[in-house]
């Protein structure tokens, strides 16, 4: 097996970690949860328009998702102190963008280029159906880049792999 093959096979075998994309899935759950309520608080209760809520709910997710992703799913990886933390989460930002990009070009699709209509008690709730179509396919945009670039879990299998640990 080539150097090469062997580099792709470590990032895959980190990637493709059942039990990490689990408790990335479940933390994105709570990003999600987090996203939807700021998207209607501020769609529903303050008239924001949807663009904006949704931007707002993304941020909050965001920020969430970090805090839960930094103690649980990825607990062992990367430096500890604050500024090791505090680089990864502006890391994780601009990994994110990634994501954010996609899950805001998916939401625009659907709520302002299709005309779907989901009333609820006389109320188009659509945006709030939209938003989580959206977040899953930004999902595996972030848990790549998130995985690869914000806490580098492959470098961690490629030391193991040459005895560097």
């Amino acid at each position: 097996m080539s150097d090469a093959d062997e580099w792709l096979d470590g990032r895959l075998e980190s990637l493709l970690s059942g039990v990490r994309f689990g408790k990335f899935v479940s933390v994105g759950v709570i990003g999600a949860i987090s996203d939807n309520a700021v998207l209607a608080v501020l769609g529903l209760v303050f008239a924001v328009p949807e663009m904006w809520a949704k931007a707002a709910g993304i941020e909050t997710a965001i920020l969430v998702m970090f805090a839960v992703n930094e103690r649980w799913t990825f607990a062992t990886e990367g430096s500890s102190g604050t500024r090791a933390v505090l680089r990864r989460l502006g890391r994780s930002h601009l990994v994110r963008s990634g994501g954010v990009t996609v899950q805001l070009i998916v939401y625009w699709l659907l709520t302002q280029q299709l005309t779907v209509t989901l009333y609820v008690f006389g109320t188009d709730l659509w945006f709030l159906a939209a938003s989580p179509i959206a977040i899953a396919i930004a999902m595996v945009v972030n848990y790549v880049f998130e995985s690869l670039f914000t806490w580098r879990v492959h470098l961690e299998n490629e030391s193991a792999r040459h005895g560097k640990n």
